[in-house]
């Protein structure tokens, strides 16, 4: 069973799309806060991040930046998924392999749920 973890403050949109996952036969871990996501994905070891940007105690850029500085983070494929614009999102995305950058009010769950699977080659 493909694993993802999905990084995000908001418990009503975390728990659709842990819904939608599920469905779709992934296994789905949640975490509500950026430094709760970092240590999700070091236990879990997902084959996929969905990370909000915007988020208490560590923001998603954050959590990306100490995920990417050790082995077991390096490699794993991340898509932001969030409201804030492209053009708004902080310039240190660029250097941390982004796969995909999904605004949440842009794609209905199936079409991330579509993306995920295109992004894991499924």
């Amino acid at each position: 069973m493909t694993r993802i973890a999905i990084i995000e403050d908001d418990q009503t949109i975390s728990q659709m799309y842990r819904m939608k996952f599920e469905a779709d036969g992934f296994d789905v871990q949640l975490a509500d806060n950026g430094k709760r996501g970092v240590e999700l994905v070091k236990s879990f070891k997902p084959a996929l991040i969905l990370l909000d940007l915007q988020m208490p105690e560590m923001d998603g850029a954050e959590a990306l930046t100490e995920i990417r500085k050790h082995d077991w983070g390096k490699d794993i494929p991340v898509i932001i998924l969030t409201n804030m614009g492209e053009e708004e999102s902080p310039k240190s995305l660029a250097s941390l392999q982004v796969k995909s950058y999904i605004v949440k009010a842009d794609l209905t769950p199936s079409q991330v749920v579509k993306r995920v699977k295109e992004a894991l080659s499924l």
